[in-house]
């Protein structure tokens, strides 16, 4: 598991290299989701913490999958709510088979510590866009500092991933 998670991170790391535009958050902020959850299993970390990165990583994945067929002007009813079950299901889904979501002890306040992480993960790094994106308007469509497209999405989960460090430890 831990070679096929470095196998991914350095796929799409090369990817992003080639990127021609940014959609979105950024393909820098995917890199550093997918190079988190890599560096998290390869480091053993708690499984609250790669849930993190891994929903930060699925709600990148949605963002810019929507902004692309937006670019492309693919326009369809619930396109939004499909991409999102569809992304979900595609990343997520493959994870069952493994026995991550199984194990009985594997649990924190009686959810799955992978399924809590992701859930949680989504949500700061999808609050984290949202609020990139409201400093961005509210100065003039100019970002306060060089960097923060990547900065805001991804420093919620870095700050989620210190504290359920130490709930886990």
């Amino acid at each position: 598991m831990k070679k096929l998670l470095t196998y991914i991170s350095a796929l799409l790391i090369g990817n992003c290299l080639i990127v021609s535009s940014a959609y979105a958050i950024c393909p820098l902020c995917t890199v550093a989701v997918a190079g988190g959850v890599g560096l998290a299993e390869w480091l053993g970390i708690d499984d609250t913490i790669t849930g993190l990165w891994i929903g930060g990583f699925v709600v990148s994945i949605i963002i810019w999958l929507v902004f692309w067929l937006d670019k492309k002007d693919i326009h369809f009813k619930f396109r939004k709510i499909i991409v999102t079950i569809l992304s979900y299901a595609l990343i997520v889904a493959p994870l069952y088979p493994f026995g991550l979501f199984s194990h009985p002890l594997n649990t924190l306040w009686g959810v799955n510590k992978l399924l809590l992480g992701i859930i949680i993960g989504s949500v700061a790094f999808f609050l984290g866009g949202i609020w990139y994106f409201y400093l961005k308007k509210r100065y003039g469509g100019h970002a306060y500092f060089p960097f923060q497209k990547v900065v805001m999405p991804v420093a919620p989960l870095i700050v989620l991933s210190i504290v359920f460090y130490f709930i886990t430890s």
